[in-house]
């Protein structure tokens, strides 16, 4: 059982044993161009989240990418239908504000879906957060995406992203995801796999 000081400070054990979150895989950038799992989702559990830790870009202000296959990651090509906003701070405080981002979301677009900020590739640029994807194991309903990213982008904002949340418009299970870089690679992060009961 957990207790008060677990869930607080976030503990791995409550979150693994009480809490049915199951770390399945982690994948470590090295100038990669993809970072695959085409393994281990399936109907096994309802929720699976893929955590960011530190993604940093090769090239400056590019974003990571997200796409869904349905044969195992022979193709990332499902339908997607998403909505992208954002809020954002500069360093130096001369501009805030939050805005709806139309030029990356998707309708019914099979290509692949950004996600975060264009984020700096100096040496402390990156991008961490999450992204869940719910029932993919389903060959009744759709598959929905919730993105929440944090960001250092070029220019030298904070930014909180709200990218690519919407659904997968496939009633075949998905069995793959795959992140990728819009331009360039991922020069180096952690990105890891939960299932959540």
């Amino acid at each position: 059982m957990a207790v008060y000081s677990d869930i607080r400070y976030g503990n791995s054990g409550a979150i693994g044993s009480d809490f049915g979150e199951a770390l399945l895989q982690t994948l470590t950038a090295s100038s990669s161009s993809s970072l695959s799992f085409t393994t281990g989702i399936d109907s096994t559990f309802k929720i699976y989240r893929f955590r960011f830790i530190n993604i940093h870009p090769s090239d400056n202000a590019t974003r990571l990418k997200y796409n869904f296959s349905t044969d195992g990651g022979s193709n990332y090509n499902v339908a997607k239908t998403t909505i992208s906003y954002q809020a954002y701070h500069q360093e130096n405080d001369g501009n805030a504000g939050t805005n709806y981002e139309t030029g990356t979301d998707l309708a019914q677009g099979t290509g692949s879906q950004f996600m975060g900020g264009d984020i700096l590739n100096e040496n402390d640029g990156c991008m961490s957060g999450d992204m869940f994807l719910y029932n993919p194991g389903s060959t009744t309903f759709q598959k929905h995406v919730v993105c929440e990213c944090s960001s250092l982008t070029n220019g030298n904002f904070s930014t909180f992203h709200h990218t690519g949340t919407g659904y997968a418009n496939t009633t075949s299970a998905i069995d793959a995801v795959q992140f990728t870089m819009s331009t360039g690679t991922i020069d180096s992060g952690v990105i890891e796999m939960y299932g959540i009961n």
